[in-house]
């Protein structure tokens, strides 16, 4: 990754698709616009940015770990109540250390940080920066189509339980379908972000 020149460096979109597709056109996603001259942040103020690509990271390390639960029940490495060993480092401690408990914590670890920032920081930031309120909007639905995902990762994982056949495949799917359009949204966020978060921070 390069420094973008403001002593920031958001995480860069690699490109890569697993399902070839997603369920929004990501030309069409509106742009912070440019300052015209370095408007030399603060170390204070990259703060702002920087913790919430930490939060991001930590968000795609879970995911990697998800994947690879998932590909190894599906190899059948694991059975898919007996995933212990392979969770047991972990940062998100669950009382049954199944694959399903798994996933439906990191669902709900995304959707607290994406519902923390509905109802805290993108009314703020909407607030304080007008320029900023076409690239929040655009968050916003990014999280219900993101959030509409994390259902289909739920109902998958039901069907899984419930040992249908087929489930394991269209569980890869909906996982492959939930980074797809994760990875997306953290990268875009983190860029068009920058300087409205460097300038007014989370509240």
């Amino acid at each position: 990754m390069t420094d973008d020149g403001h002593g920031f460096t958001p995480t860069p979109d690699d490109g890569i698709r697993l399902t070839g597709s997603l369920p929004w056109d990501e030309d069409a996603r509106p742009r912070y616009p440019a300052p015209a001259a370095d408007p030399g942040y603060t170390e204070a103020q990259l703060a702002t940015p920087r913790h919430l690509v930490d939060v991001h990271d930590h968000l795609r390390a879970e995911l990697t770990q998800v994947r690879d639960i998932v590909g190894q029940v599906a190899r059948g490495m694991l059975a898919v109540g007996d995933a212990r060993s392979a969770v047991n480092t972990m940062t998100m401690r669950q009382n049954q250390w199944t694959l399903g408990a798994y996933c439906e914590s990191y669902c709900r670890i995304v959707t607290g940080h994406h519902t923390l920032e509905d109802v805290s920081i993108f009314p703020h930031l909407r607030w304080a920066d007008p320029a900023a309120a076409p690239v929040v909007a655009r968050l916003e639905e990014e999280h219900e189509v993101i959030h509409d995902v994390l259902e289909e990762v739920d109902r998958a994982l039901v069907a899984l339980v419930s040992q249908e056949e087929g489930a394991i495949e269209r569980l890869q799917h909906v996982v492959d379908l939930l980074t797809d359009t994760l990875l997306s949204h953290l990268a875009y966020e983190e860029r068009e972000l920058l300087h409205p978060l460097a300038r007014h921070g989370f509240h």
